[in-house]
C-alpha cells in the first residue's frame, strides 16, 4: 500500500504531542473504576479521587511498549490478518439499532440481519473479517445479545471477528468463547484471535465499562482498538487542532494502561472524532473535518510506532442517495490513502453510526474494492510497460486482439461487482439505478452463500457454554 500523503507536518505532529502531554500533566484524566487506579497509583502516578495526572515520561515509555503491528488468529489461517505496517482491513459497520430498507423506511435490526451482514462479509473479497456489533438486534434480550453475536460471527464465517467490550463479564465470556473455539487461553494469548473496541467518554474520560472490558481483554493478551470520538464544538472544542490533542490525550492514556497490565499488549490507536453540527447540534461524520481528522490520526498512530483505526464508508444521509455516496467515498479514500490499518465502519453505515443498509453494505463494498484496487497502484515489469505490443500494433492499429490484452486485462483492469457501465440502450430496459441494483446484488449473495463448516464437538461446546451463561 503506497501512503499518498501527509495532512501534519512532522513540527505539528510534535506540537501535538506536546499539548497532549501538557492535557495529561496539568487536567488529567477521569477513571471510573478502582483496578484501573490501583495499577496507576502502583506505578507511581498522581491519583486525586478518581483523577489521575500523568507524567510525561511515564506515558512516553508505556506508549513505546505497544507492538507496531501484530497477526489476528482466524478459524481458517487464510484468513489471518496482519494489523499494522502498511497493511490494511476492511470490515463492516458496528453498532446500528436500525435498518434503512430500500423504500427509504426505517425499521428496528434483528438478529437475522446480524447474521445476514456477517454472511456477507464473509462473502466479500474485500471485507477482511466480519468485525463485531455489525448491527446491534433489538429482539434479543441485552443480557445475551453479545453470545448470540459472537455465535453468529463464528458459526457464519471462518474470518477474524470482534470481542464484547460491554464491561469486564461480557470480555470474559468472549475470551471464554475464543478459547473454546482456539484450542485453550494459553493458545490465544500466544495467538491474539480477539480484537474490540474501547471508547473513551470524551472529554478525558474512561467509565468502569470500557475500562472493565479494556483490562480484561489487556490481561489476556487480545488486542484492542482505543478510541476517542471527540464532536468538535460539544465534547471538544470548535477547533480541529485542540480537537486532536484531546483526542489524542484520551487514547495515550487508555494505551498507557494497558501497556501497564500487560507489557506488549496489541493496541490500535482508535479515532471516530468528528463534528457537531452547529445548526442541528446532531453528530456529523461525513464531513472534511471527519476526513481530516481520519488523516491525522494516522500520522499520529505512526509517530507513536502502533496501527492505527479509523471509520471508513462514513455519512450524514438518511437513505442510499449521492450524499451517502460522495459522503463515504470521502472519507473512505481518506482512511485508505493515508495509512489507517483498521477500517471499522467500512461498509453498510448510515445516518452518523444510527443505520445499517443492505444497500449501502454493498455500494461501500464496491468502492472497498476500488480503492484496494487503486492502492496497488502500477505494475512495472515487462508485461506491464507492453513495449512489445505497442510496437506490434503501431500507429493507428488497436489492441483488442492482442494476445497481450487477453491476458493482461484481468489483473490490470477492476471488473466492476455493482457499478453499470452498459451502453444507454442496455441500461434502458430495466433503468435500474444503484440503490435497485444492490437491492439484487446482496439478495443474490445471500441465497448463494454457505457457511463454511465448523467442527461439530466445538460448535456443541459453544452451545452449550452460551446456553450456561444464558
Amino acid at each position: 500500500m503506497l501512503l499518498k500523503y501527509d495532512v501534519l507536518t512532522q513540527e505539528q505532529v510534535t506540537l501535538i504531542h506536546d499539548e497532549t502531554m501538557k492535557i495529561l500533566e496539568e487536567i488529567g484524566m477521569e477513571f471510573e473504576y478502582e483496578p484501573a487506579l490501583e495499577v496507576f497509583r502502583a506505578e507511581g502516578q498522581k491519583v486525586e479521587g478518581t483523577r489521575v495526572y500523568f507524567k510525561r515520561d511515564f506515558i512516553e515509555a508505556k506508549v513505546r511498549l505497544a507492538p507496531s503491528q501484530f497477526t489476528l488468529h482466524a478459524r481458517n489461517p487464510e484468513h489471518n490478518l496482519v494489523c499494522g505496517g502498511e497493511n490494511i482491513i476492511y470490515m463492516p459497520g458496528y453498532g446500528a439499532p436500525f435498518i434503512h430498507e430500500v423504500d427509504g423506511t426505517r425499521r428496528k435490526t434483528t438478529m437475522q440481519d446480524y447474521d445476514n451482514f456477517v454472511k456477507l462479509a464473509g462473502a466479500s473479497k474485500n471485507m477482511h473479517m466480519t468485525g463485531g456489533t455489525v448491527a446491534e438486534p433489538q429482539d434479543i434480550p441485552d443480557e445475551i445479545r453479545h453470545l448470540k453475536m459472537l455465535y453468529s460471527s463464528i458459526k457464519n464465517s471462518d474470518k477474524c471477528f470482534m470481542g464484547s467490550a460491554e464491561g469486564r463479564e461480557r470480555a470474559e465470556d468472549s475470551i471464554e468463547i475464543a478459547a473454546i473455539l482456539f484450542g485453550g487461553k494459553d493458545v490465544i494469548k500466544e495467538k491474539p484471535v480477539l480484537i474490540s473496541l474501547i471508547n473513551s467518554l470524551t472529554p478525558l474520560k474512561y467509565d468502569e465499562r470500557m475500562l472493565g472490558a479494556m483490562m480484561a481483554y489487556a490481561e489476556a493478551g487480545q488486542a484492542v482498538v482505543i478510541a476517542s470520538l471527540v464532536m468538535a464544538g460539544s465534547t471538544g472544542p470548535a477547533a480541529l487542532a485542540g480537537t486532536l490533542a484531546l483526542q489524542n490525550a484520551e487514547v495515550l492514556a487508555g494505551i498507557a494502561l494497558t501497556q501497564s497490565i500487560n507489557p506488549g499488549t496489541p493496541v490500535v490507536y482508535g479515532s471516530t472524532s468528528a463534528l457537531s453540527d452547529m445548526h442541528s447540534g446532531s453528530l456529523s461524520i461525513g464531513s472534511p473535518e471527519c476526513a481530516l481528522f481520519i488523516s491525522a490520526s494516522a500520522q499520529l498512530a505512526r509517530y507513536y510506532g502502533v496501527p492505527s483505526r479509523s471509520g471508513g464508508g462514513l455519512n450524514d444521509s438518511k437513505i442510499v442517495d449521492a450524499q451517502a455516496g460522495y459522503e463515504s467515498m470521502m472519507t473512505l479514500m481518506a482512511a485508505s490513502v493515508t495509512g489507517i490499518n483498521f477500517v471499522l465502519h467500512t461498509a453498510g453505515i448510515l445516518q452518523y453510526f444510527m443505520a445499517m443498509s443492505y444497500e449501502k453494505f454493498m455500494m461501500d463494498d464496491e468502492m472497498a474494492g476500488m480503492l484496494l484496487h487503486y492502492m496497488k497502484g502500477f505494475t512495472f515489469d515487462e508485461d506491464g510497460m507492453a513495449f512489445d505490443v505497442i510496437a506490434k500494433v503501431g500507429p493507428g492499429g488497436h489492441f483488442l486482439t492482442q494476445k497481450h490484452t487477453r491476458k493482461n486485462h484481468k489483473k490490470e483492469f477492476r471488473t466492476p461487482q455493482l457499478s453499470d457501465r452498459t451502453a444507454f440502450e442496455s441500461w434502458s430496459k430495466e433503468k435500474l439505478d444503484t440503490n435497485q441494483r444492490a437491492n439484487k446484488k446482496w439478495q443474490e449473495v445471500l441465497a448463494n452463500y454457505v457457511p463454511p463448516a465448523l467442527d461439530e464437538t466445538i460448535d456443541n461446546q459453544l452451545l452449550d457454554f452460551i446456553a450456561k451463561r444464558s
